[in-house]
């Protein structure tokens, strides 16, 4: 099933590091330390997977606070995001048009916000490459003291005690049979943002190869 929780933290960014190497030298994420009014969250970006034959892909872009949508007035903190178009959820895939082939229709158009959005998303391509090309991609747009958005699963440490965000990428399109098909799911994707000091937001999208770029409904692949 979908998440039980998805939202977005706000906070400021504190430090940012990679994961250490295992004994092959692999390594599967970059993680960011967020300050916020709870305390610090450890947020892990996924840029690499753990199953060698599935690799991560990415897009970077930067964008208005306008198009950032409601998250970009947030005050500090996690808030829960309902998964759906107004709430200021994510999702990278539902494109008006899809969604008029999948059956599921918006009742209004979307905020114009949304739909710039959208057609920002579809214009740029996904990059392919390795976890230290995903990580050199995201990396410089990780200064300390920016606000910092992440949209993901937010989670916690029960041994330590420590807040958390996971599932900071694409969380739909994974294909029947594998252990993430039960948590497909529409309008609950992931992303990192960081406002640069003119306002804009600079952003890193990323999803596992494995996944589809079209889904249905229930965020399950379509042919």
């Amino acid at each position: 099933m979908p998440f039980k929780n998805y939202g977005v933290l706000v906070g400021t960014l504190d430090d940012h590091f990679r994961d250490d190497p295992d004994d092959q030298g692999r390594w599967f994420h970059v993680n960011l330390k967020v300050d916020a009014p709870a305390g610090q969250y450890h947020c892990a970006i996924d840029v690499d997977s753990h199953k060698s034959n599935v690799g991560v892909q990415w897009k970077t872009f930067t964008l208005e606070a306008s198009a950032v949508g409601p998250a970009a007035a947030l005050s500090p903190g996690y808030l829960d995001l309902a998964p759906t178009p107004d709430s200021g959820a994510l999702d990278h895939l539902r494109h008006p048009e899809l969604l008029d082939r999948t059956g599921v229709l918006f009742e209004r158009r979307p905020p114009s916000w949304l739909q710039d959005l959208l057609d920002l998303l579809g214009s740029r391509p996904w990059q392919a490459g390795s976890n230290e090309d995903a990580a050199d991609a995201l990396e410089p747009m990780l200064v300390p003291g920016r606000r910092t958005l992440v949209f993901g699963e937010p989670f916690v440490d029960d041994a330590e005690g420590d807040l958390g965000m996971h599932n900071i990428h694409q969380n739909q399109g994974d294909p029947f049979g594998s252990q993430w098909w039960p948590e497909n799911g529409i309008w609950q994707d992931g992303a990192t943002l960081t406002q640069r000091p003119d306002g804009r937001y600079d952003v890193f999208l990323n999803k596992f190869s494995s996944q589809a770029s079209r889904t249905d409904s229930a965020g399950h692949p379509v042919a």
